[in-house]
């Protein structure tokens, strides 16, 4: 947390971080270092052994961390090389059959999914193999950027191959892709265990013909018997959920295909952009427009509510969810539920049936042909079901603020009003950690609202999903916020960028106080007041902001948050904001060292000082803003 630190001998009062090792030992870091301190987010929900202060392993674990982000960072732009030396198969423009095919779409492309639908077509008119990863919330239009993408290589002649990890999937991609291409002659193909070994046969002797443009299927699709003729594109969905062996197979059996693979796991945008330039990626975060917020009832449990709450979404023709995550108590719980909606279709579905029967139970739910799934977790988070908008969380105190959220997210995907019940056993109604978790989902029940909050461990899972295992034990080590400043910098390296990151610029001026504690000794405050930030991590986050600015342009657009969140900005913080702007200037003369002691102003660049006309400049008295504009003036006259 934050302390101020009383005065002492020899040291002015200071506000400080402080910061716990082993052994009950403590760390005080001034609250302007604050950017050297980054929050430790692991992939496990297990907090990390603290380290001894001053001990080696911490040292251990960022060096390991450092050379396996260059080993993973080296490969992935090494496998990029290698696509750009294959013969990939440049498709042609935009013809009058996609223009009016991509006007048929029934809804209005969101930004982000419009901005996907334009990358992916860019990537496939250029002769090198694409490979681009697509990430976004389930409904919120991946299908419709693949089913873009398969359009344009149809129409050039070409095969696509839509691999997915479930049958149910498979089943639901195939009436999507089959019901937006009815109008043209495109013949949509599915492989799966739903159909007969007849059916199967043809398809493939249709599919080796070329008779077969768009097959479907699971990893059915990579056995040695299924031959494309000349195949295009390969559209890859959920790819985190197939075994590795699968992911072998299919790197061999698409090279020199274009592949695009779309993914429902949330991944956190400090990932994305520290994977910029070694990976092509689109991420799709803006919901459908008539997207309605899940109403969020947190109640204790009450079978009358259950009762009122099926009755209703039964009367408007929907489907209901009831979650109860205990196997051993499933089928009395249904049992209850009959009893309750006697007149509804339930069924039962959890990770210990057979897969196949699992399958089945999610079919017919996915047809609508059950009233009431009451299942564990397992429900796919791929399946769009736009019908099923109740959801009823038994014992929601015994999920994590995660799973609840991703829970929530399975209603609400068509723009009907949709409802989700946390229930809690009475005597938790008012007490401990689970009350405020499943508080904190009701209150960020707008779309997107608090969305950075309650998804910040699912989306390390979906770090952990992208990066791989291996990977994931680094970001244990070091925390997900060093990986991927670690990670940005190396990628910036290895493509000969200039380094990333805030220059290594040392600062002393005698005439600012960085701290309450050293304020009032003739001095100029250069801080971020309590009485203008009240919140800590607020104020911490904003240090942390303004340290890792790199340009004038970045920290002019600081200020005008800091104006439109906290009003007119304080003299204290407009100093601090012209020490950023000081350091920026700085860093583009290639200035390491700027000291200011008794009005004389020193600079150095490397090792050698900086002098104009043999001397050091002095500075006129003034306020903090003329003293920063000498500086900045003396400064412009330097060579670059």
């Amino acid at each position: 947390g934050i302390e101020t630190l009383p005065e002492e001998a020899g040291r002015a009062a200071a506000e400080v971080l402080v910061l716990e090792f082993a052994n009950e030992a403590r760390l005080f870091v001034p609250v302007e270092q604050a950017h050297l301190v980054s929050r430790y987010i692991g992939v496990s929900k297990k907090p990390p052994p603290l380290d001894e202060l001053g001990g080696a392993r911490w040292e251990k674990a960022k060096i390991a961390a450092q050379r396996a982000v260059l080993d993973y960072a080296a490969q992935l732009l090494k496998l990029q090389a290698e696509r750009e030396m294959l013969p990939g198969h440049p498709f042609t423009a935009d013809t009058e059959w996609q223009k009016e095919f991509e006007a048929s779409f029934l809804y209005q492309e969101t930004p982000d999914q419009w901005k996907a639908i334009q990358e992916t077509k860019k990537d496939m008119e250029t002769p090198k193999p694409m490979d681009r990863l697509i990430c976004g919330d389930v409904g919120y239009g991946k299908t419709e950027v693949a089913i873009r993408a398969a359009f344009k290589a149809v129409t050039s002649g070409k095969q696509v191959a839509v691999l997915v990890p479930t049958t149910v999937l498979a089943q639901q991609h195939y009436e999507n892709f089959a019901q937006r291409m009815a109008d043209y002659p495109v013949r949509v193909d599915l492989l799966s265990r739903f159909r007969s070994r007849k059916q199967q046969s043809a398809t493939l002797r249709d599919l080796a013909t070329g008779a077969v443009d768009i097959l479907i299927g699971t990893h059915r699709l990579l056995s040695a018997d299924v031959k494309f003729k000349d195949l295009g594109l390969a559209v890859v969905d959920e790819e985190q959920r197939f075994g590795v062996l699968h992911k072998e197979r299919f790197k061999e059996a698409f090279r020199g295909v274009d592949v695009l693979t779309l993914s429902a796991t949330p991944i956190p945008r400090t990932l994305y952009l520290s994977l910029v330039g070694i990976r092509d990626m689109s991420i799709i975060e803006t919901p459908p427009k008539n997207r309605l917020p899940v109403e969020t009832i947190v109640c204790p449990y009450d079978e009358r509510i259950i009762r009122d709450a099926i009755t209703r979404e039964l009367a408007r023709g929907g489907q209901v969810y009831f979650m109860h995550n205990r196997v051993g108590s499933i089928l009395n719980v249904r049992d209850r539920i009959r009893e309750l909606a006697p007149k509804a279709k339930i069924d039962v579905g959890h990770g210990q049936m057979p897969e196949d029967e699992l399958e089945e139970v999610m079919k017919r739910f996915v047809e609508g042909k059950t009233d009431v799934l009451v299942s564990t977790t397992i429900i796919e988070s791929g399946l769009d079901i736009p019908n099923a908008n109740t959801i009823v969380i038994d014992r929601a105190d015994l999920f994590g603020l995660a799973d609840l959220y991703q829970l929530r997210g399975r209603v609400g995907r068509s723009n009907q009003k949709a409802y989700a019940y946390l229930m809690l056993p009475r005597h938790q109604m008012l007490i401990g950690e689970a009350r405020k978790r499943v508080s904190a989902i009701k209150q960020y029940s707008s779309l997107g609202a608090g969305f950075k909050i309650a998804m910040r461990d699912l989306e390390i899972r979906g770090a952990g999903n992208i990066l791989g295992t291996a990977q994931s034990g680094h970001i244990t080590a070091v925390g997900f916020d060093l990986y991927c400043r670690l990670l940005k910098k190396t990628v910036s390296r290895l493509k000969g960028g200039r380094p990333i990151g805030p220059p290594e610029i040392t600062v002393q001026l005698d005439f600012l106080a960085l701290n309450p504690g050293q304020a009032g000794q003739d001095k100029h405050e250069a801080f971020l007041r309590s009485d203008y930030i009240a919140d800590t991590r607020s104020r911490l986050q904003i240090y942390r902001r303004l340290a890792e600015a790199e340009t004038r342009k970045e920290i002019d657009k600081l200020e005008q948050e800091l104006r439109d969140r906290f009003g007119p900005v304080p003299e204290g913080a407009q100093n601090l904001l012209r020490l950023g702007r000081l350091k920026a200037q700085a860093a583009a003369r290639q200035v390491n060292w700027i000291e200011v002691e008794q009005g004389k102003l020193k600079m150095r660049r490397k090792a050698d000082y900086l002098q104009v006309g043999n001397r050091f400049p002095r500075l006129n008295p003034g306020t903090a803003a003329d003293l920063f504009k000498q500086m900045e003036s003396w400064m412009g006259k330097l060579t670059r």
